[in-house]
């Protein structure tokens, strides 16, 4: 009797940490790529190609997640639209660097309420967050 009880809040909590974990994972996935794409459009040469190669690194560091960039800024995950990815062109640093320094400042946005990576179980959504935001800015050479 007292295991009947017991199962569900077990299950419950077993289930929270594997959500929670994996969440975690594509958090740390999600700056990486903000990350990679600043970086890759910071040491492209060609003016023209800078946002080309951001979106390029973005969707290689989401690729184990199927989450890809896509030239218009959205974030694409199995054909649907879960998010921004945002890419600028090369302008100002934030906060101010030293005077005709310029930044590219990628900016991903990712709706993991509606398009959570992992199955939710009821009552683990509520730990989860709404949305997953990151930003990166590197400076263009």
């Amino acid at each position: 009797m007292e295991f009947a009880l017991v199962v569900p809040l077990l299950t419950m909590i077993l289930f929270g940490i594997i959500s929670y974990g994996v969440m975690l994972s594509f958090r740390q996935s999600l700056s990486q790529a903000a990350a990679e794409g600043a970086r890759a459009a910071a040491v492209t040469f060609v003016e023209d190609d800078k946002k080309d190669e951001a979106v390029l690194a973005v969707s290689g560091a989401l690729d184990s997640f199927n989450v890809t960039c896509t030239d218009a800024g959205n974030l694409v995950r199995d054909g649907d639209d879960v998010g921004e990815c945002d890419i600028s062109d090369p302008k100002a640093c934030v906060p101010a660097a030293a005077a005709g320094v310029q930044c590219v400042i990628v900016t991903l946005t990712y709706d993991y309420q509606d398009n959570s990576i992992v199955p939710t179980f009821p009552g683990v959504g509520i730990v989860l967050p709404d949305k997953l935001t990151y930003e990166a800015q590197a400076r263009v050479s």
